[in-house]
């Protein structure tokens, strides 16, 4: 079986969606096991001039849609960014996790070679959409996954690496 976007992105995505909600859960059992308003979690944030934890969420899922629907030469659909509890960043994923599984996987065929034009710069970036998946993708799904996971840890939330890496 040869290595194609859809057998990296779609199990990666998949997991990495599946991990934040269990991380997002132990959050929510911290706040209410030490009588926390889950509001100071849900936006807490690193350093004053990074996102809030919410917003980490937000962009994970935004990357999602966008790297699959990028890839397939579809138009990005739009969510808007109004989630303020834990309640509404799960149902978030929820529905980021059944975009992926009712997303045509058909339209991926083939995409490793197609050209991805990302707007930075005057002119844009190209690249091809293999390197758009693993070069850009990927990596922006992990910052932001990353950061929802040292948010909780920094305000003590008792979360290890497996909880990052979830199960393959």
């Amino acid at each position: 079986m040869s290595l194609t976007i859809e057998r990296i992105i779609l199990p990666t995505f998949t997991r990495t969606l599946n991990t934040l909600s269990g991380m997002l859960k132990k959050g929510e059992a911290y706040a209410e096991a030490r009588g926390i308003d889950p509001a100071v979690l849900v936006n807490a944030r690193l350093a004053a001039d990074m996102h809030p934890l919410k917003r980490q969420i937000q962009m994970v899922t935004d990357t999602v849609r966008r790297v699959l629907c990028q890839l397939a030469g579809q138009e990005v659909p739009s969510v808007a960014d109004t989630e303020e509890t834990f309640a509404e960043l799960h149902t978030r994923i929820e529905s980021t996790l059944k975009f992926i599984n009712d997303f045509d996987t058909t339209a991926l065929v083939d995409s490793e070679d197609k050209t991805i034009t990302l707007p930075l710069g005057e002119n844009g970036l190209d690249l091809d959409g293999a390197t758009f998946a693993m070069g850009f993708g990927i990596p922006n799904l992990y910052f932001h996954a990353a950061t929802t996971y040292n948010i909780l840890r920094h305000n003590g939330v008792e979360l290890g690496k497996i909880d990052f890496l979830g199960q393959p």
